[in-house]
């Protein structure tokens, strides 16, 4: 497996507090965000390597493995069995390493201590199974919501649960679930890779929604209310006289939810699409007349 330097890719140094790292991954995520930047695969790639580096190094038991082992950090708690089996052997105990089934270390814990068991060793070796990837499609208004989803691995149902808030490109690793491990050996993960399809109605950027509503030439410029539709229900807002095309208004709270924080909510901008009347009637057209000269 090939060194990732996470600290690199977060720009920070290995002495980085934990704020400074987070700080780190939320300029990046933003930088990076594939509704930032759509279409651009590198972009998505890099996407995914700021997100695998915070989940990591935002983790402090992650973290210490990481700065220990490097590379090979998830193997952690198996190189520290295979480290006192060895000291054992050393000190004179567990004379049967070689021979009994203490000997069930892999070829990675052969290349770190240096040599090899006897052929019986090596033919009783476990190996891990092989990590899965798969890719789960969601709706942004299943995004929005805590809930459960149910996956088909190997002929068996898997029912999971998708925390509200989750970001598009992010990955989560469902420990277990990958390929058999032989000899005993533990079996691989599956990690999913969300992908949130874009929404007619709808755009996320961050924790913060975006849409559009229409009000019609006499509210734009009298005044009144109108009614819009959130992810969460139809609310009914407040229209100022004199309301301009293209006008902005900000509804703090009505956004996304912030991923694993209950009650956190980004916030909802709205702007207002004056639609002009067509078709009009000769009155009408006489009244509009009379109004364009009284200004």
């Amino acid at each position: 497996m090939e060194y990732i330097d996470y600290y690199k890719i977060l720009g920070v140094d290995k002495g980085a507090s934990t704020e400074d790292i987070k700080k780190a991954y939320r300029k990046l995520a933003r930088k990076y965000h594939p509704d930032v930047n759509p279409n651009n695969k590198e972009a998505h790639k890099k996407f995914q390597e700021v997100n695998e580096a915070n989940e990591v190094l935002s983790d402090p038991e992650k973290r210490k493995k990481y700065d220990q082992y490097g590379k090979d950090w998830k193997h952690a708690e198996e190189f520290e069995k295979v480290k006192q089996q060895r000291q054992r052997q050393y000190s004179g105990e567990g004379t049967e390493f070689f021979g009994g089934n203490e000997s069930n270390f892999s070829d990675f814990f052969e290349s770190l201590f240096g040599g090899a068991g006897t052929k019986r060793s090596r033919s009783q070796t476990r190996f891990r199974g092989q990590d899965y990837e798969a890719e789960l499609h969601l709706g942004l208004s299943e995004a929005y919501t805590t809930h459960q989803k149910t996956l088909t691995i190997d002929g068996k149902n898997v029912r999971i649960t998708i925390p509200a808030g989750v970001e598009n490109g992010q990955r989560i690793r469902l420990k277990g679930y990958g390929a058999q491990g032989m000899n005993g050996g533990p079996n691989g993960d599956l990690y999913i890779t969300l992908v949130i399809e874009d929404d007619p109605q709808f755009k996320r950027l961050g924790n913060d929604l975006y849409a559009d509503a229409e009000i019609d030439l006499y509210t734009a410029v009298l005044g009144g209310e109108t009614t819009i539709k959130t992810l969460s229900g139809k609310i009914k807002l407040k229209v100022p006289a004199g309301t301009q095309n293209d006008t902005k208004t900000r509804i703090k709270g009505k956004g996304f939810p912030v991923y694993k924080r209950d009650g956190e909510f980004g916030d909802f901008y709205i702007t207002y699409k004056v639609k002009i009347p067509t078709n009009l009637s000769e009155k009408e057209k006489q009244l509009f007349t009379e109004l364009s000269k009284l200004r």
